[in-house]
Parts: C-alpha cells; structure tokens; sequence
C-alpha cells in the first residue's frame, strides 16, 4: 500500500460514489490557489427503524438533513499523506458498517492543500532518506490549519476559505485533523476533552506496535487525561514549555467551537522509535535541553550558510545583473520559489525555539520520552530546511549541492540510527487512524448522552 496522490484519491472517491449512489456524494469545495479541485467526499447519515431495526440511507446532502456531522480533514501538511488513504478507507468502512452513520453524516475532505502535496512526492519512502529527496512543507502562513492564526482575515488562502467554509454549512460536531510524523509515536490533541478515549486509543496502538508519545513536544505541559492524549489548554493558562509559533486558538481547529463542536488532532509515525514512550524521569532536562539547543543552532548555521550562497541568484534573476530574468527567483525549477519561502521560514523559526528551551521557562523536571522527542523534534527542523534547499541547488547544478547532499544524507542516517527507526506499514497507520476517528466519536457521543447533549 502506498500514500495516494490527490488525483488518485479523486479517481478513487469517484469510483466510490458511481458504485454507491444513493449513500455517497463527491463534490468540490473549493479550489487551490494553483487551480487543483479541494474534494468532498460524504456518506450519509442512516436513520434505524426501531420497527425491523434495519438502517436506511437518509439523501446524501449537506448537514442539514443529518442530526449531526463529523468532519475528517486530510493532507493539511504536504508532507503528512497518510491522511487520504485513511480519509478513504474510512468511508469504505462506513459503508461496510453503517453502525457510526446512524443519524450522522460522515464528510471527507480529502486532501485540503492539494498544491503543497503536489511538491511533496514520497508515495513509499523506503527510508528517512528517501523520504526526505523530495521533501516539502510549506510555511506557516502557506498551511490551510494555521494560516488564521498568522495571517489578518483578507490574506487567508482559498484552501483556508474553503475549510472554514465547510466547517460552517456542516457544524460538525466532531471536526478530525489527520497527521502524522516522520519518527516516533503516535499522540492525539484535542480541543475539548472526550472521556474514555485514552483506553481504546492505547490498545489500538499496542495491538498494531506503535509507540505512544508520553511527551510530544507539540504539547508539553498540556493536561493529559491518558497516555498520548493531550488537552489543549484553555484561554487564560499556560503550557510550560510548548512552543508554537501560531496561536493554535485562531487556527481552524477552533472554528469547529463556533457550532459547539470538538476538534482531535490524530498523530501517526511513519517510522517508530520506542524511545518516545519511555516515562522514565531524565536525569538532567535542563542540561540536555541546552545541548539540543546548541546542537540545532549548529545545524541551523550550516543550512544558512549554504542559502546565503543562492541570495545573489534570488536577486538576480537571470545571472546577467540587470533582474530581468525569466523565472522568478532566478531559477528554472518552478518549485523552487516555494521551497525557497518555506526554507527561510523554518530558518528564522529556529533562534525562537532554542531561546524556548534554554530559558527560564524550561522544565526541571521532565521524561526520558519528553527530552527524546524534542531531540527528534529539533533533528527534523534543520533535516527539512536542508532537503528543501537542495531539492533547489540540485535542480540548478549548484556547486553547493554536494556538499549539502552529504550533510543531508548524514543526518538522515544518524536519525534513523539514534531512534531506532522502524518502519510503520501505510495499511498500519491507516488502520489506527481509523480505529482512533471511530473511537473518538463513539466516546464523544457517549458523553453527549451521559450529559443529556444527545
């Protein structure tokens, strides 16, 4: 099984609403900023009659025949592409077992920046190497998720504007973001608490050999109701030692809060490492954590030194002096414009996060697993910005380009090698995604009962 590309998630969802047309409706929400259709694909809702306890499919529509709706988002960072084949295996799920379609209806979108996943192409990677040769992820601003919190309301991207958009026809009661990481375990986020989701989530993992991460650096100090389930905080409290560049409280993760809906963010690696569920204390945090950050700084200073060599090529545009060039930034790729912003915004992002985490705020106390994915964390970051400037001075023949190529290919070796990287088969991370949408709206909907919500 491989990662499918947005057209082959197209074609396969067409296929899917020609074979059941009464259940399932593939429609377009909007378009990217290059012109690439943003698809829909929804399965409707069933209504159970109490008389022969049959299910029958209600009109495939919007949410307003549904008495609820689940909104699953997909491939919102290029570089994470489990999340269409989980999008599509989920609807073919439902349509096996309508049990969670009863009264609700079911919409995927199944690929929400259809450009950025058209730069990044690894539909199997066979190493972290191999993953990384034609590696891309946008800058913040460029991210349909977080480009709220970024960005004033007038310069939202189109991929934005068509989320938001679906989020306010559907009001979905329970909004599911597909992720996943390169190395290390798998976590869910979420916006509100679902009691009793932790039990179900941890034996799914355990079944399928996949890690847990017991201290995501994406969500350090966040309250934690059960192993790899975090809570983003409230408005008004502070998460000791998380950093985000992005208010996550303006991302359209909250928009779903608007219909008062939950949103759960579902982490899945790619390649596994045990160290990341280690909660064992680290005898040292602080130490370790201003040796990362010395480390990063390092790291970061070789990338910058070799974009300070394309500088004079972004200015001059055909090498003649006179900026008149015919590609833009001065080179032939047309990539390489894109890569080149996304390098730079992970280049400045970098002196922040170090500051993080040789302040005053960093933990005294902290796990084993904590200090181990802030380790990968700060790996990935140079990793990125080192493989999304070469795909750029390899295309051009630059005399850099070497020299860089080792330094990538070295990193990606030493990662693999200090995590024990372990391959996780795309039909695995599938299939616990899958497990963990259904679980959380199976618990969602029992608290909903239990509080006289449902």
């Amino acid at each position: 099984m491989c990662y499918p590309t947005p057209q082959e998630l197209g074609l396969a969802a067409r296929a899917l609403a020609d074979e059941h047309p009464g259940e399932v409706r593939l429609r377009q929400a909007g378009t990217s900023r290059a012109g690439q259709p943003i698809w829909v694909l929804s399965v409707a809702a069933t209504a159970t009659s109490t008389a022969t306890t049959t299910a029958t499919a209600v009109p495939v529509g919007t949410a307003g025949g549904d008495a609820r709706s689940v909104l699953v988002v997909a491939g919102a960072h290029a570089n994470e592409p489990v999340g269409g084949a989980t999008a599509l295996s989920l609807a073919r799920r439902l349509l096996r077992d309508p049990a969670p379609r009863a009264g609700c209806g079911w919409h995927f979108l199944l690929c929400a920046d259809p450009d950025g996943a058209a730069l990044h192409r690894t539909p199997r990677p066979y190493s972290l190497l191999d993953y990384h040769r034609y590696f891309f992820r946008p800058p913040g601003p460029e991210q349909p998720e977080w480009a709220p919190s970024l960005l004033p309301a007038d310069r939202l991207p189109p991929e934005t504007l068509a989320l938001t958009a679906l989020i306010d026809e559907l009001r979905p009661v329970l909004q599911v973001s597909l992720h996943a990481t390169d190395l290390g375990g798998t976590w869910v986020q979420l916006t509100r608490d679902i009691p009793g989701l932790a039990e179900p989530f941890a034996k799914s993992a355990a079944e399928l050999r996949i890690p847990v991460e017991n201290g995501a650096s994406d969500a350090a100090g966040w309250p934690s109701p059960g192993p790899g389930i975090f809570v983003i905080p409230q408005p008004g409290s502070e998460a000791a030692g998380a950093f985000h560049p992005e208010d996550t409280r303006l991302s359209t993760w909250y928009h779903a809060h608007r219909y008062a809906g939950t949103t759960a963010i579902v982490e899945v690696p790619m390649w596994a490492s045990d160290l990341v569920d280690d909660p064992a204390p680290h005898p040292d945090p602080r130490g370790a954590l201003r040796m990362l950050a010395a480390r990063l700084t390092a790291d970061a200073a070789l990338v910058g030194a070799a974009r300070e060599r394309t500088r004079s090529r972004d200015q001059d545009r055909d090498g003649d002096g006179d900026g008149d060039g015919p590609h833009p930034g001065g080179f032939e790729d047309p990539a390489a414009a894109a890569l080149l912003r996304a390098v730079d915004w992970t280049l400045a992002l970098i002196p922040r996060i170090t500051v993080e985490w040789t302040g005053a705020g960093a933990p005294a106390e902290a796990t084993a697993a904590y200090i181990a994915s802030i380790d990968a964390f700060g790996r990935r970051l140079s990793l990125r910005a080192a493989a999304m400037l070469l795909r750029v001075l390899r295309a051009e023949g630059h005399p850099a380009a070497p020299g860089l190529d080792r330094l990538v290919t070295g990193w990606c070796e030493e990662f693999a090698a200090r995590f024990g990287a372990r391959w996780i088969p795309v039909a695995t991370q599938v299939e616990h995604q899958s497990r963990t949408v259904l679980a959380a709206y199976d618990r969602l909907v029992a608290a909903d009962r239990a509080t006289g919500r449902a």
